[in-house]
């Protein structure tokens, strides 16, 4: 039988109701207290990955395109072309499911969904303004469910009339609003009423399909029948049927394991909906007749054994996600008030009860979805409301390709499944599908978000471009660098900038190989060479001394800065350097030198006293301190070696410089030759913890970080040293200074411990890091114990210079 017209709603404008589901389930939790709010991020209760993400994902895939539109499809099109269109719609939702999983896995995702994830990626401007439409979009979804619900439910009671559509509509409207005001603790429980429902309904039409199978019938719809539907019409109807499953990047936050449930549940519910999706194709193409494909929306009430069940199946679709939509848009605009992002929307901030029920939002849902029930046929803006869901994904993908192809050291998602290349191929498959559902919709809806997008940016686009290449890049770095220095530093943005001093040739190769590692192709290096002299001979010395930086740093294809300086006093013109260096919000903080084992020159040419002296200054400044020990022949050793066997030791020490040390073992391994090394953490218990709970502690300590790393329990004495890593590539060690000497985690002075080792890294820390700083804080407090981060004067003790690990 044929359903009542207005049900062509889900044709072109089914996105935005299938999808409305989006962010009901980023607020629920197995008790039902679902409102997690961006300033609560663990007001969950630790879900895990089926009720979670699983859940509340399938039921927004398997909605009501499922059970009302998939056979007009296969009618329209033929079972070829259908099965074209599934796996193209579906390459979007795997495409999206990639992207995230990685980027959900590297932030702690609060309540705003999408809207959280792009303005914590892409700016407030391009997040605000995608949270706006998604709003409205989910608010609009409530009246086009609604509506659906009162007409599939009056097809069942006829006579049927528009009146009675409304007002069954409206009824409904009021109903769920009134859930959504009470909260979300029946929300909760209806999800599993609904997956009970919509099992019972699958399980009943694919025994009915079995039993009725037809070769026949399947061949005779497999191909394109005449007077089809086109195939973008076609998509735009089917395409609704794959959203949904976003719900557990908002859910992240109240799961017990997010880096683990986001991508096994995001996955499982894509896998699973395409498997129903391809099988339910495949019985009704054997069961049903194409011409009565077309003609009946409701084939699948044929196939089943139970047809009443399907019928329940479609006013569970319907007011489930009219449900979800009336819970997930007032938490969008909650986010966004709570942001201060539109002063008109402020008033929407508040929230009710302990669980910061946003009942003002729900008010504004209501009286929005009551519009669309009123106005009735709303085509054209539902239209438009699909491309807000299209371009959502769209901004998803690029926010993770954006956020991999920055090279920044806080980008470690915990899903290591994914390129870059995967995150800009999912924008770029839903920009195609915008232009194959509705260009001018695709295109009203782009131009109302960029529209915001300018309002929140508040400033105006660059005047103009430069003719030349290099012209441009200046530009773009000058734009950049003030842009950088407009915003706030927070412990996320770190990355290495890095000065090298060399003054020897013959070692400045494997100096610069060594900060190209540890820069990780993320941060700058600016190789130093320091001459003493002033006037028109320093300037000539100086002149020559930048040919050969320049050249050795061409020769190495290394990517780093030639500075040459001049000057009376050496010892001042390396603090000036130290403290001038950089640009903008792009300073030094980093200082590499080789080691000088008492005999060759660092810096120029200065004895021990004067190089410790130099680094004490440097480390004053602020400056971390790196010291690499490396001769030619550990570093052909190095050469020779394969790259799979290579690795990475890092001796532990609760500090800044651990976490330092930690983090450049890290970004050696994104450079080429050791993404396949080992990073192995050596640390000894403390007195009160045995092997076991050492082991423990660092584990998690590691999986907070996002660092993949093996954990060694050792006792730190210059055997337990050499024996665990004499055989290894590099080793990061921390270190102290008192006078002109140089002692390390025993203890006891380096020098007796660096020829037991292969290349070594000397490193001290005078910057903290933070390896889990959270987006939304300016800094964690974290447990310093002092050990490691130490530079001490003349005048005090050894015993005080040199503190060994408790």
């Amino acid at each position: 039988m044929q359903i009542c017209g207005n049900l062509g709603l889900f044709a072109l404008g089914g996105a935005p109701a299938i999808t409305g589901q989006n962010q009901v389930e980023s607020t629920m939790s197995t008790n039902g207290d679902a409102d997690a709010t961006a300033d609560d991020p663990k007001s969950g209760q630790g879900l895990g990955t089926f009720a979670g993400v699983f859940t509340p994902s399938i039921l927004t895939i398997l909605g009501i395109v499922l059970f009302l539109r998939l056979g007009y499809v296969i009618g329209g099109s033929g079972l070829e072309r259908a099965l074209i269109i599934i796996a193209i719609a579906n390459a979007i939702s795997i495409l999206t499911s990639f992207s995230v999983a990685a980027i959900s896995t590297n932030l702690r995702v609060k309540a705003g969904g999408d809207y959280y994830l792009i303005s914590r990626t892409l700016g407030l401007g391009f997040g605000g303004a995608i949270g706006l439409v998604l709003f409205l979009a989910q608010a609009i979804s409530v009246g086009f469910y609604c509506i659906g619900f009162a007409e599939v439910t009056a097809a069942l009671f006829p006579p049927s009339n528009p009146m009675l559509v409304r007002a069954m509509a409206g009824s409904a409207v009021l109903g769920l609003g009134i859930l959504a005001w009470l909260g979300s603790d029946w929300a909760t429980r209806f999800q599993y009423v609904v997956m009970a429902t919509m099992i019972s309904a699958l399980v009943l039409f694919t025994a009915g399909g079995l039993g009725a199978w037809n070769t026949n019938v399947l061949v005779s719809n497999w191909s394109y029948p005449t007077n089809g539907l086109s195939f973008g019409v076609a998509f735009a109807i089917f395409f609704p049927a794959v959203t949904g499953f976003t719900q557990g990047v908002s859910m992240s936050g109240d799961l017990a394991n997010p880096s683990r449930s986001i991508p096994t549940g995001v996955f499982a519910a894509v896998a699973l909906s395409i498997a129903v999706y391809f099988g339910c194709a495949f019985l009704l193409a054997g069961t049903v007749p194409g011409p009565i494909l077309q003609a009946d929306y409701l084939a699948m009430k044929r196939v089943a054994l139970f047809g009443p069940m399907i019928d329940a199946g479609v006013i569970a679709a319907t007011l489930s996600s009219a449900l979800a939509s009336f819970m997930g848009a007032p938490r969008i605009l909650q986010s966004l008030a709570r942001d201060d992002i539109l002063p008109i929307v402020k008033p929407f901030a508040q929230g009710a009860g302990p669980s910061e029920n946003p009942q003002r939002a729900v008010l504004l849902t209501a009286a929005i979805a009551a519009g669309v029930v009123v106005l009735g046929d709303l085509n054209l803006i539902a239209s438009v409301v699909s491309m807000f869901f299209l371009i959502s994904y769209g901004l998803l993908n690029y926010a993770t390709y954006y956020e991999a192809r920055a090279q920044s050291p806080s980008f470690r998602p915990t899903f290591r499944l994914y390129h870059p290349y995967v995150g800009l191929a999912g924008a770029v498959v839903c920009l195609g599908a915008m232009l194959a559902i509705d260009i001018a919709a695709g295109v009203a809806a782009a131009a109302i978000l960029f529209g915001i997008y300018q309002y929140l940016e508040l400033r105006a686009a660059p005047a103009r471009w430069a003719d030349s290449r290099r012209s441009h890049h200046l530009q773009e770095a000058r734009r950049h660098l003030l842009a950088a220095a407009a915003g706030e530093e927070h412990p996320r943005d770190w990355r290495p900038q890095l000065l090298v001093f060399s003054d020897s040739s013959q070692r400045r190769h494997r100096l610069l190989q060594f900060a190209g590692w540890i820069e990780g192709r993320s941060g700058l290096t600016t190789v130093v060479r320091v001459l003493e002299g002033e006037g028109i001979e320093a300037s000539r010395h100086r002149a020559t001394a930048l040919e050969e930086l320049t050249a050795d740093i061409k020769e190495g294809a290394f990517t780093a800065f030639p500075l040459v300086v001049a000057g009376e006093d050496v010892d001042q013109t390396i603090s000036a350097v130290v403290q001038s260096a950089g640009i903008g919000p792009v300073r030094a903080n980093t200082v590499i030198v080789n080691w000088s084992a008492g005999s060759s020159s660092l810096m120029a040419p200065l004895g021990a006293q004067r190089f410790s002296r130099n680094l004490r200054t440097a480390f004053g400044i602020g400056c971390n301190l790196i010291i690499l020990d490396a001769d030619a022949g550990e570093w052909q050793t190095l050469d020779t070696a394969e790259a799979k066997d290579r690795v990475i030791d890092v001796w532990w020490r609760p500090s800044k410089t651990g976490e330092l040390m930690l983090l450049l073992a890290h970004l050696v391994t994104r450079s080429e030759g050791w993404q396949n090394a080992r990073i192995r953490v050596l640390a000894r218990p403390k007195n009160d913890e045995n092997d076991e709970d050492l082991t423990e502690r660092l584990t998690a300590t590691l999986e907070e970080y996002r660092v993949d790393a093996e954990v060694i329990v050792s006792d730190v004495t210059a055997d337990d040293i050499a024996q665990h890593s004499g055989e290894s590539s590099l080793v990061f060690l921390p270190f102290a200074i008192r006078g002109p000497r140089f002692y390390g985690p025993t203890g006891e002075e380096v020098t007796g411990l660096l020829p037991s080792l292969p290349i070594v890294a000397l490193v001290m820390a005078a910057q903290d890091v933070d390896l889990g700083a959270d987006p939304d804080k300016e800094e964690d407090e974290e447990e310093d114990d002092g050990q490691g981060d130490a530079v001490e004067s003349d005048e005090q003790p050894a015993s005080d210079a040199a503190r060994p690990p408790k």
